[in-house]
C-alpha cells in the first residue's frame, strides 16, 4: 500500500472532510490547501495526482493526534520530545498503528474488537509485539494485511 492509499482509507475511515483535514495538515506542521488535499485523495494512476510522502503521511498522523486528543505540553523540567520523522518505509505499518491507537485512545482490546470486526483475529500477544518499539527482543513487524484490516474495520465501526 502506498501512502496516498493510506491516506485516502485513513480518510474514509474516520469519516474526515476536506477542510477538516487541512486543518489537521496544519496541527501536523505542514500548511496545504484544500484543492493540494483532494490531489492528495486521488488514485496514483490519475495525473492530477499529488504524491503524499512519508512526511506528509507523519504530518497528518501527528496532526491527527493532536486534533483528537489536544497538543501536549510537556512537564516542567522536561526537554520537549522530538516528533518522529518516517524517514523510510520500514516499520511504517507499526508506526501507523501505534499512532491510530493514540490519536482515537484505543486500548489493545478495542483494537482486537476493530481487527475481529473486520475478519481478522490475533491475540493479544502478537498485537503488542507490532505495537513494540522497533529493536525489542518481542518486536514483530506488521505486514500490510493488519493495517488494511485495521483501517477497513475503523471503517465499520465509525461509518455503521
Amino acid at each position: 500500500m502506498n501512502n496516498n492509499d493510506l491516506l485516502i482509507r485513513i480518510r474514509y475511515a474516520l469519516d474526515i472532510k476536506n477542510a477538516v483535514m487541512v486543518e489537521i495538515f496544519q496541527l501536523g506542521g505542514v500548511e496545504v490547501t484544500v484543492e493540494e488535499v483532494r490531489q492528495l485523495l486521488t488514485k496514483v494512476e490519475d495525473e492530477n495526482n499529488m504524491e503524499c510522502s512519508n512526511e506528509l503521511l507523519d504530518a497528518f498522523l501527528n496532526g491527527l493526534i493532536i486534533f483528537k486528543r489536544g497538543k501536549q505540553e510537556p512537564k516542567p523540567g522536561e526537554p520537549e520530545k522530538p516528533v518522529s520523522v518516517l524517514e523510510n518505509n520500514e516499520h511504517m505499518n507499526n508506526i501507523i498503528l501505534k499512532k491510530l491507537k493514540i490519536a482515537l485512545t484505543l486500548t489493545g482490546e478495542d483494537m482486537l474488537e476493530i481487527l475481529e470486526e473486520a475478519g481478522v483475529t490475533i491475540t493479544k500477544g502478537e498485537l503488542g509485539a507490532v505495537l513494540r518499539k522497533a529493536g525489542h527482543r518481542n518486536y514483530k513487524e506488521c505486514g500490510d494485511r493488519y493495517v488494511r484490516n485495521f483501517l477497513k474495520g475503523l471503517a465499520l465501526k465509525y461509518r455503521a
